[in-house]
């Protein structure tokens, strides 16, 4: 890997991606672009932005990082914008249609995930599994009695839960 990074095309973090939180950054290095991280920067924003304004060729963002039009204002090198969530609401669309700014989303890579993770938490609660052993775990049996029973998830009825197609004729896809 080249340990100098100039000239490379420089993609804008405005905060550190999941993945960097979850493995650390360094399976993320790379020899083919450079990182600027506006997290870690001293700068106000604008004054980061506007730094870079000229070679920020892509952004990669975060849900909780809105890309608005007067960002991308700031930024008229950038040709993709990424985010590592399903949903586009806080990206700017129809600025980045009319600069042909190329948009990528997740879609649907983590769906299943979710899904599960729902389920789980459906069964906790239903069954009061994270309720009850906080209770045993307090050893409150002993001053109030057994922990009342749970709702079995057998006998609910159930409803299906499934992503909505997102249309191409949306305005803002």
């Amino acid at each position: 890997m080249a340990t100098d990074q100039e000239g490379l095309p420089e993609v804008l973090l405005f905060m550190k991606p999941p993945a960097f939180v979850l493995v650390g950054e360094q399976p993320f290095t790379s020899d083919k672009f450079r990182y600027l991280k506006v997290y870690e920067s001293p700068l106000p924003l604008d004054q980061f932005l506007l730094t870079h304004a000229q070679s920020v060729q892509a952004i990669l963002s975060s849900g909780g990082a809105p890309v608005t039009a007067d960002i991308l204002r700031l930024l008229p090198a950038v040709r993709v914008v990424v985010t590592t969530s399903a949903g586009l609401n806080q990206i700017d669309l129809p600025e980045c249609r009319r600069r042909g700014i190329k948009v990528a989303n997740t879609g649907d890579t983590y769906s299943a995930d979710v899904a599960d993770m729902a389920v789980g938490l459906l069964i906790d609660v239903m069954r009061k599994i994270s309720a009850s052993d906080g209770y045993v775990r307090q050893r409150r049996w002993s001053t109030e009695g057994d922990f009342p029973l749970a709702s079995k998830v057998n006998t609910k009825s159930m409803f299906h839960l499934q992503r909505l197609p997102h249309s191409s004729q949306d305005p803002n896809f």
